[in-house]
């Protein structure tokens, strides 16, 4: 009746209705985390109601049938334990992390929160107004705001380059039934990953987690995304009286499913990862450039960006945006070197292991594992992945993506016009 797999000390249910189960047990922790994750974000919307899947995530903590939003707020924080929930372009997750002692409790109110949600129409103006500052605060953050600004200026008409806050506009024309038409039809099983990591019995808390979420009904049909075409050869600037130029560069990348990404992970960490980067040590170290410069590669189900940030002084943006084309470029026709292979790889497989270490990272590798992949992928062919790339595997890779010279750019800062990408290429 129901499908269970074990793999090492993670196991799987799925539910007759779609809902999937995933446990790890973590010995020697005294901690649980418990995530819900629903496969409904910001790339799911439309003109007309972009911004409602956060909207939903604020309202999940405002009110049930039996506990008023401060019942939910000092629900865990009496017991040291923590609630919060976040929304991305492609998912929404909402968590707990307590003792396990207490795991009980953070059930109750976290489905609670999940099926009673009554969305009030007092409520529901506050936290509109409340999320209307959320959208100021993030505009008044050029640092922040410049890489919802860059994915706009890559995929101007798609939904993966609209705001996962919305706007004002869109935000304003929410209505109730709009929230509950959203959740009819996005909050379904098929879509719902259940993940808890730490100190439990596995057969104990999927008996607890199953007498939940089998009452929902299950769907057919799969919803088919559009992936953009490419990335807009473009560049725009939002000009403001600040005193650092902000700026992101880059161009498509791949998806989670591409056979490359641990490839593109190596040549991202290579070039921007960290301190140790061609970008830090060429831009901030050698030249006093930039307090912050980094490179990042975002891997969405169907497509991705490869993203280089910076924020530098007005006089000298150009140049801080020909080094990193320069380091582009070198990677382009000499690639990389075995030093920085080998560095590369130890830095990813370290990062990993001391991420296990936490059962939050563990529970969110689970829910985003089976969500973006439809399995958990085993630390063991991550390793061995991350350690089977080569040199000739960067430096294609690198070729793929920066060969053509396809890129976007956006700035905010108080330049008067877009930059000319074109001649500093």
């Amino acid at each position: 009746m129901q499908k269970q797999i074990q793999m090492d000390d993670t196991r799987k249910k799925q539910l007759e209705n779609g809902v999937r189960i995933l446990t790890e047990k973590v010995p020697g922790v005294r901690s649980v985390s418990l995530g819900v994750w629903v496969g409904a974000g910001s790339r799911h919307e439309n003109e007309d109601n972009a911004g409602i899947s956060h909207y939903i995530e604020h309202m999940l903590f405002k009110g049930t049938e039996k506990r008023s939003a401060t019942d939910i707020a000092e629900a865990l924080d009496s017991v040291g334990g923590q609630l919060n929930a976040f929304t991305t372009k492609e998912y929404t997750c909402y968590y707990t992390k307590t003792l396990d002692e207490h795991f009980d409790l953070a059930l109750d109110v976290l489905a609670d929160m999940f099926f009673n949600s009554q969305f009030a129409e007092k409520a529901l103006e506050k936290e509109r107004s409340v999320i209307e500052e959320e959208i100021k605060m993030y505009e008044d953050t050029p640092d922040e705001f410049i890489h919802d600004l860059f994915v706009n200026t890559a995929w101007p008409e798609h939904p993966l380059g609209k705001p996962i806050l919305g706007t004002m506009e869109s935000l304003s024309k929410i209505k109730r039934q709009d929230i509950f038409a959203y959740l009819k039809e996005k909050y379904v099983a098929n879509r719902i990953v259940i993940a808890v990591a730490g100190n439990i019995k596995h057969e104990e808390i999927q008996e607890k987690l199953a007498a939940i979420f089998a009452r929902m009904e299950p769907q057919t049909g799969k919803e088919e995304l559009v992936p953009p075409e490419q990335t807009a050869e473009n560049a725009t600037n939002l000009t403001r009286e600040i005193g650092q130029v902000q700026i992101c560069l880059g161009t498509g990348g791949l998806s989670q499913h591409d056979e490359r990404l641990y490839v593109a992970t190596i040549l991202n960490n290579v070039l921007g990862g960290g301190l140790s980067s061609r970008l830090v040590q060429s831009i901030r170290e050698e030249r006093g450039l930039a307090y912050s410069v980094f490179s990042y590669h975002t891997a969405f189900c169907d497509t991705g960006l490869f993203t280089f940030y910076a924020g530098t002084s007005p006089a000298r943006y150009a140049e801080v945006i020909q080094l990193i084309l320069r380091e582009i470029d070198d990677v382009l026709t000499r690639g990389i070197t075995e030093k920085e292979l080998q560095r590369a790889k130890e830095q990813l497989k370290g990062s990993l292991f001391l991420g296990l270490e936490n059962v939050s990272s563990r529970m969110t590798r689970l829910g985003r594992n089976e969500l973006c992949l439809n399995r958990i992928v085993p630390l063991s062919e991550v390793v061995e992945r991350i350690n089977a790339v080569s040199l000739d595997d960067v430096k294609t890779l690198a070729r793929d993506l920066f060969g053509a010279k396809h890129f976007t750019l956006s700035t905010i800062g108080p330049l008067k016009e877009p930059v000319n990408l074109q001649a500093l290429l």
